[in-house]
């Protein structure tokens, strides 16, 4: 069967709430009945984003930029690099890299970064950081309805 429906992209807001690095967590894209390994799957946020290493430009500050297909052009700095309560804005549109699906497409990222060094080895840490995106997407009409708007107590994050 063709594709009917095109993932246009994400902007996704990212609120720090740990010290250090934040921005391992994959990007994973489960295409039309994938459930355990995802069809894509990246290698990272800040490589999602087009800010591989860090974002880190200049040396020791986040670097804010933009192009017509992704960026990182919000960074909220209260305490300096890797400090907690960093706060960002970043976007992706695939454009020029269509993400083509029939039935279902799940996006998920991984709220992952780096513990403390021990003996000379990072370890992963898995983040409680406050996330919020929005997804774009196309597709044909006419289709099945939509879901209806949940009440507001079923979108409380407890």
């Amino acid at each position: 069967m063709a594709a009917r429906r095109q993932y246009v992209g994400t902007y996704v807001a990212w609120g720090v709430n740990s010290n250090g690095w934040w921005g391992e967590g994959e990007f994973k894209f489960f295409i039309d009945g994938d459930s355990e390994f995802p069809t894509i799957c990246g290698t990272g946020t800040e490589d999602y984003f087009g800010g591989a290493w860090n974002f880190e430009h200049p040396a020791g500050e986040y670097g804010v930029y933009s192009t017509p297909f992704l960026g990182l052009p919000q960074v909220i700095r209260p305490d300096g690099l890797y400090q907690s309560q960093q706060r960002f804005g970043m976007y992706r549109w695939h454009v020029m890299d269509p993400v083509r699906f029939c039935e279902d497409l799940r996006v998920t990222v991984q709220a992952l970064g780096w513990r403390s060094t021990i003996e000379g080895k990072r370890r992963y840490l898995p983040l409680q950081d406050d996330i919020a995106s929005t997804a774009f997407w196309y597709q044909e009409e006419p289709h099945v309805p939509f879901a209806s708007n949940l009440e507001l107590n079923a979108l409380e994050v407890v």
